[in-house]
């Protein structure tokens, strides 16, 4: 079996890595930061411990089939994972909220009908019905299989069936997830929550394909989990499992270049900036495969003008949104039957898509902010006391002032009662500190792959045009989010192991 070099310690990056151990493979992994982990990382101070990255899992199965396929310990032996419930709950323009159960259809319309009035939960049902169908026909193609080599069928083909909307005379269909909302959910506030799944991952409900209904889908039939300990420990388990495998791991090591040699991979070498003590700054490391874990900029940088992308490829989507996180220290515990995650709807639709995606972007006035209260008493110094952490999208690469965290936490008020007299303290993320952590420029963040739209939602496959070279994380297909990442390390071992007429994961 070959010797392979994994850069970066991402979770796809690890997904990869474990896989391909266990197929017998020798695997190094070289990080340039001091830990594993990417984006799913974890801030602490005064006894209060936050996520840095996402607070939930949607769609466990890509990780218990993780733990399965490189290991006898399933992933329930190696992480504490809870179903969150409810799902969510959702506060209105209006006034108005709900708490949606998890994972249960007649809970979930039962309790629309109960808080938006009787309808709300047919209509809510019925496109549930169709998100349905579009998560069926694109879930192999965008998730379980290697990108297409005639991609542009999936660029061209909408999944989403949606419904005959007469208008002027005229018989359209929805295109765009907005026209979802407004034509098939007729209610502000229906419409509100399908476009807030978009909003999370930075995409315009405007112009997000109607193929987007994937995404609320994806929550109400899979749940959504916490991970006790919090969505670092899962990271944690990932890298314990790379090690029991035998993955070596060399953090604070950079990689300077990719090494090419007749045509193909042959190595990495390190930069200058890695760590002393290590095998030498600016050694070789030979590699029959290399796996690269980073954003494309990154890897266009590591490549020493070789071109990997041809122009047939998928040039990958705009980089368009970041995110802002906001931790808090409050006195006084979490109250019982508080939800886990609240989504504060902003009062100013219109308003909050112009800042984020218009010609002059800037954090929003009005933002929609998600609250995130786990109520886990490992993040706290004791039960006299709450951590909570509030996201709102933002652009990318635009500066965020302390009147736009204060703007977050006015914003929150809704969700919790007497934010300014219980805080302690409070710490803010910025699109900046994403950026000095993964690379990525701006600190944009990655969403998942969508079918249609003319193909700007998909990403480059995982194989490249220099053989060896492949590519894993939210920056290469199947995109953004963690069951996509631990995917994308399935496709690539899936690839390396059995080479290009890999079909995809069963």
């Amino acid at each position: 079996m070959g010797r392979i070099a994994v850069i970066g310690a991402g979770m796809g990056a690890m997904a990869s890595a474990a896989r391909l151990a266990v197929a017998g493979h020798r695997v190094v992994v070289f990080e340039r930061a001091s830990t594993y982990g990417g984006s799913v990382g974890r801030f602490e101070r005064d006894g209060f411990a936050f996520d840095t990255g996402p607070g939930l899992l949607p769609l466990p199965a890509v990780y218990r089939d993780l733990f399965v396929k490189t290991g006898r310990e399933p992933l329930e032996e190696c992480v504490g994972l809870v179903q969150a419930d409810p799902s969510a709950r959702h506060v209105f323009a209006d006034g108005t909220a709900v708490s949606l159960p998890n994972a249960s259809r007649a809970g979930v319309l039962c309790a629309l009908d109960a808080a938006l009035g009787d309808g709300a939960g047919a209509r809510w049902g019925d496109f549930l019905v169709r998100a349905r169908e579009a998560w069926d026909r694109a879930r192999r193609p965008l998730l379980e299989e290697p990108l297409w080599p005639n991609w542009r069928v999936l660029a061209e083909r909408d999944p989403y069936p949606a419904v005959p909307h007469r208008k002027l005379l005229r018989t359209r269909r929805a295109v765009t997830l907005a026209e979802v909302g407004a034509w098939e959910l007729r209610d502000a506030r229906l419409a509100a929550l399908l476009e807030s799944h978009a909003l999370a991952y930075g995409l315009d409900p405007r112009t997000a394909p109607a193929s987007a209904a994937v995404l609320p889908y994806m929550e109400h039939a899979f749940g959504t989990w916490y991970v006790r300990g919090g969505l670092r420990e899962l990271a944690r388990a990932v890298y314990e499992r790379c090690l029991a495998r035998g993955v070596e791991f060399r953090f604070g090591t950079p990689v300077g270049r990719i090494v090419e040699q007749d045509g193909r991979v042959a190595g990495v070498e390190l930069s200058a900036g890695a760590e002393a003590g290590g095998p030498g700054r600016g050694s070789f490391e030979a590699a029959d495969a290399v796996v690269a874990g980073v954003a494309p900029e990154v890897l266009e940088s590591l490549l020493s003008g070789t071109v990997v992308r041809g122009a047939d490829d998928v040039a990958g989507p705009p980089r368009g949104a970041s995110r802002l996180t906001v931790h808090l220290a409050l006195r006084g515990g979490r109250p019982a039957g508080t939800a886990h995650r609240t989504v504060v709807h902003t009062a100013d639709r219109d308003g909050e898509l112009d800042r984020l995606f218009g010609e002059r972007p800037g954090p929003p006035a009005s933002p929609t902010v998600a609250v995130s209260r786990p109520g886990d008493p490992a993040l706290v110094p004791d039960t006299d006391h709450e951590a909570v952490t509030l996201t709102v999208t933002v652009p990318s690469g635009v500066p965020v002032s302390a009147a736009d965290v204060e703007r977050v936490l006015d914003a929150a008020e809704p969700a919790l009662p007497g934010l300014r007299e219980r805080l302690l303290w409070h710490e803010s993320r910025t699109p900046a500190d994403i950026a000095e952590a993964t690379g990525a420029p701006g600190g944009a963040v990655p969403a998942p792959a969508l079918a249609a739209a003319g193909g700007r939602l998909l990403y480059p496959a995982n194989s490249t045009r220099l053989p060896g070279l492949f590519t894993a994380g939210g920056w290469a297909h199947p995109g953004g989010g963690l069951p996509h990442a631990g995917m994308s390390g399935a496709l690539v071992a899936g690839l390396i192991v059995e080479g290009p007429d890999f079909r995809g994961s069963q």
